[in-house]
């Protein structure tokens, strides 16, 4: 079974830049590893500057082989050197029964 993920990404500061680079390149690595579904990605902004990506991996095991790829870890990485990992309930919009965040188009 399928798993949706939304990951929000706080850029360090200087270094929203380089969080975009990494994630203009993450659906492609994780596809070329049969990781993810071919549903496009979506990329938004919170008004605090915090980034989310929604996507689908293929399943709990893809999620798992993920962390077993030497590609993937090499990108998280990068995502690792330009931002936090935030959770949901930190962001002000989660605290909104409909939260509304920008849309960025990569």
């Amino acid at each position: 079974m399928s798993r949706y993920v939304i990951a929000a990404y706080t850029p360090k500061p200087g270094k929203e830049r380089d969080l975009l680079a990494a994630l203009a390149k993450h659906h492609g690595v994780l596809r070329a590893a049969n990781l993810i579904t071919a549903m496009p990605p979506v990329l938004m902004r919170a008004a605090d500057g915090t980034l989310l990506e929604v996507f689908e991996w293929h399943s709990t095991d893809a999620i798992a082989q993920a962390h077993a790829s030497a590609a993937v870890q090499e990108l998280w990485n990068e995502f690792g050197a330009a931002c936090e990992y935030t959770p949901l309930s930190h962001l002000a919009e989660a605290q909104h029964a409909f939260a509304e965040f920008d849309r960025v188009t990569p």
